[in-house]
């Protein structure tokens, strides 16, 4: 059976002032699928995910070309609102980063942010964060203390909370950016498990410089070097038989 195609570039390049990061980044990502991203400092990688739900229009003089195509529709054309392409595409950061909130708050911000606060009936928001809470496997644990402030919870618990948090919005793509580098072992196998259930739902692009990571918990790996996309296959694939030497030299620890 044919996969759906969710993110497509098409010479894709991006400059941070005089400096080039991308150079012609031409990729297909399968929805329902984890891909994982993985190369050395500095590759680009972080600028390529954070081009897809476009995050680096904060830096003033950055500037790309070409095509960020989400479900066929190019997220840098002109008329496209910033605020519907992060509605779409959900990302997850390094460190969790809850809002000093409470946990429901935090779990119903992004939807009262892109649906108003206007017409949330009690039961609606109730059903809203238990089903959030529930898909991360936290309800059970917070359901007691939903008026607690979020920072008080645990870092595995705040990075599924901010997972949690997109979830009301529906989005159609989940980026993340290294998001068990701040976590011990069994937080990090915690996430993963998490990532992994969500993956059907989900579109899911992962960074990771954790090379046991990527095995173990992406379908697809792309690498990347230079600002430039190497080798783009399954993951047992690339880490058994790598097409490229520069793919095999990275994975085996002789650079990066």
């Amino acid at each position: 059976m044919t996969m759906k195609i969710a993110i497509e570039t098409h010479d894709l390049s991006f400059w941070y002032g005089d400096f080039q990061a991308l150079f012609d980044v031409n990729l297909s990502i399968k929805h329902g699928r984890i891909t994982s991203l993985i190369g050395p400092s500095g590759c680009g990688k972080s600028t390529l995910l954070r081009s897809i739900n476009r995050i680096n229009e904060r830096i003033g003089n950055a500037r790309s070309t070409g095509q960020i195509l989400i479900h066929g529709h190019d997220i840098l054309a002109p008329e496209v609102e910033l605020l519907q392409v992060r509605k779409e595409v959900g990302m997850v950061f390094q460190r969790p980063n809850p809002l000093p909130l409470s946990i429901r708050d935090n779990v119903l911000f992004g939807y009262r942010l892109h649906h108003g606060k206007r017409g949330l009936k009690s039961s609606e928001r109730d059903r809203i964060v238990e089903k959030a809470l529930s898909k991360v496997l936290l309800w059970d644990s917070v359901k007691d203390r939903l008026d607690h402030t979020a920072t008080q919870l645990s870092l595995e618990e705040q990075q599924k909370l901010c997972i949690a948090r997109l979830l009301p919005v529906q989005p159609e793509v989940l980026l993340m950016d290294e998001p068990c580098s701040a976590l011990d072992p069994s937080a990090t196998e915690a996430v993963e498990e998490l990532v992994w259930d969500l993956r059907d739902q989900f579109t899911i692009v992962l960074v990771t410089h954790n090379m046991a990571q990527a095995r173990r918990a992406s379908d697809e790996c792309i690498f990347m070097l230079l600002g430039k996309v190497i080798e783009h296959s399954e993951t047992g694939e690339m880490f058994v038989n790598p097409s490229c030497q520069e793919t095999a030299d990275y994975i085996e620890g002789r650079y990066g």
